[in-house]
């Protein structure tokens, strides 16, 4: 079974909205496991303490490196080879590439930091792999690690009703995905576009994938540009 394992303060802030809908569903079925542990249980002084003032000066607090290296102890003991990540802005943006090796895997064992964040010595300590979510600055890990949680998830055998949707989608082929449309045929002067509804699926296919590729281009250069490289680089490959 695909386990998620969290480190928060804030273990209320899940299951949220993996509760609900198709992950919910699988969650109540057994299809995938959630568990928290809040490192406020491995604190040692009588406040329970997880933070304290920054090396060096400065504002706000840290997340204390002992407290939180037993809490991951806990969640992953010896012979747990769960992939552990920490939710940060500094970390490697999240590809879906990425969430595919982890939905493939056992699962993930997440550290939600908050404050100004964790002790760096945490993250060679316990071979943290740093993430991030979008070039912004959240209160804490929590919601990015449910942004990770939900596009794992979905991915897992099962969840989704039909398996090629996790296929047929944003970034599956190095692309955004092509425009979609569905009834009533005319909606506000708007039609839906009619080589959609003429029946034949090789022009179909054909306009999803220019579709697709003017969005990327255009929405995307990042994603276009490398989509151009593995491109070029297959064909020169098959000469």
């Amino acid at each position: 079974m695909w386990r998620a394992s969290l480190i928060t303060i804030f273990p209320g802030m899940f299951p949220g909205p993996l509760g609900l809908s198709l992950a919910g569903r699988a969650l109540a079925q057994g299809g995938w496991a959630l568990e928290t542990v809040d490192p406020r249980d491995h604190a040692t002084d009588r406040h329970r303490s997880v933070d304290d003032t920054p090396a060096g000066g400065g504002p706000g607090m840290v997340m204390r490196v002992d407290v939180l290296a037993r809490a991951v102890d806990a969640a992953a003991p010896e012979g747990d080879t769960r992939p552990r990540l920490l939710m940060t802005p500094r970390g490697t943006p999240l590809t879906q590439k990425r969430v595919r090796e982890l939905s493939a895997g056992d699962g993930v064992v997440i550290v939600c930091g908050r404050f100004e964040g964790v002790d760096d010595r945490l993250v060679a300590a316990r071979g943290l792999e740093e993430v991030s979510v979008g070039d912004v600055v959240l209160s804490g890990g929590e919601i990015g690690a449910l942004v990770l949680l939900d596009a794992c998830v979905r991915l897992l055998p099962g969840v989704m009703g039909h398996p090629e949707s996790g296929t047929e989608e944003s970034f599956s082929a190095g692309l955004l995905e092509y425009p979609q449309y569905t009834r009533p045929q005319t909606f506000e002067g708007m039609e839906i576009p009619s080589i959609l509804t003429g029946g034949d699926h090789a022009k179909v296919a054909r306009w999803r994938r220019e579709q697709a590729e003017a969005i990327t281009r255009a929405r995307r250069p990042d994603l276009w540009a490398a989509y151009l490289a593995a491109r070029d680089g297959s064909a020169t490959k098959g000469e």
